[in-house]
């Protein structure tokens, strides 16, 4: 049983629907992934999403990745391989780990792509959920795979491919 905490703050429109737009996405990426069990497993499955400002995102990403500067998304893992394989085991709740969106970034990229903030977001989810399944793009291999799953998860909810170059 797939399950989103979600914490938005007041720089993020309260009147949509953050939290189902979070489960949508993470639950997209997750069938794309080689774990697809986690999203209907009777075990809880835990995603922390925080959709923040950019000065909250430009501290963490400081702090953890030493980049002063914000970013669009960033994802914190909390389990390895062994726990993804596994999740179908009786156990305590498996917590996948934190994904964290920058309202001015995501907002800013969404105006240069031509889409909606919403859309963007779903975006950044389904990229942030896929490196909490130990996904990467440090790599042309690793890069190609990780946007093949995207563009797939992002299909499957009815969001055109936002790699596809448009003149």
């Amino acid at each position: 049983m797939l399950e989103i905490a979600i914490d938005a703050d007041e720089e993020w429109d309260s009147s949509r629907p953050w939290d189902e737009l979070a489960r949508k996405a993470a639950a997209a990426a997750i069938a794309q992934s080689d774990y697809p069990e986690l999203a209907d497993t009777e075990r809880a499955v835990e995603i922390s999403v925080t959709l923040t400002g950019d000065e909250e995102v430009r501290a963490l990403n400081a702090e953890w990745r030493h980049k002063d500067k914000p970013t669009n998304v960033l994802s914190f893992p909390m389990s390895n391989e062994r726990d993804l394989s596994r999740s179908n085991v009786a156990g305590p709740e498996l917590l996948l780990g934190d994904i964290i969106l920058a309202r001015g970034v995501c907002a800013a990229e969404a105006a240069d792509k031509g889409v909606t903030v919403e859309q963007h977001a779903t975006h950044l989810i389904v990229h942030g959920t896929l490196h909490l399944l130990g996904y990467d793009h440090h790599d042309d291999g690793q890069a190609e795979d990780m946007e093949a799953r995207e563009i797939r998860a992002l299909a499957s909810l009815g969001i055109a491919n936002p790699y596809e170059v448009t003149a």
